[in-house]
Formats: C-alpha cells, structure tokens, sequence
C-alpha cells in the first residue's frame, strides 16, 4: 500500500464500503461519492484489467472499451508492478461465480 495514500481518512472511508451488501447499496453510494465520469473510469479500468489477464490485445481491449492506450498501459503497470488487488478481487470472483 502506498505510505502517502494510508491515512485515517481512506482507512474510514473503506470501512464504509466494507459495510456494503448488495451492488444496490454500492450504487447508492458510490452515485453520491463519485462523478459519473469517474465511475465509468473505475469500471472502464475494471473491465481492461480483466480483459489483460484473459491475454487479450491493445487493440481487442481498446475496441470493446474505448479505452486508450495510456489506460490500458495504466492497469497493466497495476497488474504487473502493483499490490495485486485485482488479482485478489478477480479470483475471489471467480471463486463466487463456482460456488
């Protein structure tokens, strides 16, 4: 985790998205928190990350989420260099979509 980012204030802030219990309660929340623009920015990064670990290109990726190159080279430094968070996230998922 970066040192600059861990505060008492983010740490209370993902206390209150751990209260969350459906993806209902995370619209309503997250609709108050964020701009639209910058929800559609995590889901657009979402959806590249797991487009890259599927092994898909640049270009298949650009094409099915009009992200752009900058975007897509963003989350792959994430995946590749980052404290693994959506590779925590994508296989509890996929550990849920089994069950």
């Amino acid at each position: 985790m970066n040192k600059k980012l861990r505060s008492r204030e983010v740490d209370r802030l993902f206390e209150g998205i751990l209260t969350l219990k459906s993806v209902e309660e995370c619209y309503a929340f997250f609709e108050d928190v964020c701009t639209v623009n910058e929800l559609l920015a995590f889901s657009q990064r979402f959806e590249v990350a797991g487009m890259l670990r599927e092994g898909r290109t640049y270009l298949e990726i650009t094409e099915k989420t009009k992200a752009s190159t900058a975007t897509i080279s963003r989350v792959n430094r994430s995946l590749n260099y980052g404290d693994d968070g959506y590779d925590l996230v994508f296989e509890r998922l996929k550990k849920e979509e089994k069950e």
